[in-house]
């Protein structure tokens, strides 16, 4: 029986204001000189921009359109959380859209994204390869070794995948499959974010 609260108008609450993200299929890649992340569409057109501000005592990616417009930032919930609360903020509205929430673990690469005011999970995101994820954090190996993600809605259902490419710049593949019960933006943001932390 389907859930009302999973009908196709509900991530509408979780949509961004400044950014349309209709596709499903993005690319994400990284600057070679520092956490700055260009994310491109099927056809190849840019619609966001994304890079850490350096300096700060908490974590912020500012992003923005194409077109240089502000769009969202992501911004870090305390100072120098282990817990990793991030809260992705619409640049329109001014309100926090969702919460961007890791699951700490010594060897695992978990994400959970949440609705900011219930804490409901919205989606996964969870390491394909358990010892693979291992092997970047026992070696160093984050920055050589690409890691591969999978998307899941909040009923567990596979939605998506990140996988990640060898490259001298870290780059993404970010796919979903049926985006009808995730916010697409906070998943792009996620696999900018989770590729920023993870290799520092």
């Amino acid at each position: 029986m389907t859930d009302p609260s999973r009908s196709p108008s509900a991530p509408s609450t979780y949509d961004i204001s400044t950014v349309d993200l209709d596709g499903d299929r993005y690319e994400v890649t990284q600057s070679m000189v520092r956490n700055k992340y260009t994310v491109r569409d099927g056809a190849g057109d840019v619609v966001l921009r994304g890079k850490q501000k350096l300096f700060k005592l908490k974590e912020e990616f500012p992003f923005v359109t194409g077109d240089g417009d502000d769009a969202f930032s992501v911004k870090a919930g305390g100072i120098m959380d282990i817990a990793g609360n991030y809260a992705i903020t619409d640049a329109g509205t001014g309100e926090e859209v969702v919460v961007l929430d890791e699951d700490y673990s010594l060897f695992m690469e978990n994400w959970t994204i949440r609705d900011p005011e219930t804490g409901e999970a919205l989606a996964t995101i969870r390491s394909k390869n358990k010892l693979l994820a291992a092997l970047r954090h026992l070696v160093g190996a984050a920055n050589l070794v690409p890691n591969k993600y999978e998307i899941f809605d909040a009923d567990g259902d596979h939605v998506g995948d990140i996988e990640g490419k060898f490259s001298l710049r870290d780059a993404y593949t970010v796919t979903i499959d049926d985006a009808s019960d995730v916010p697409k933006e906070a998943v792009i943001a996620s696999a900018c974010i989770l590729d920023a932390l993870e290799n520092k």
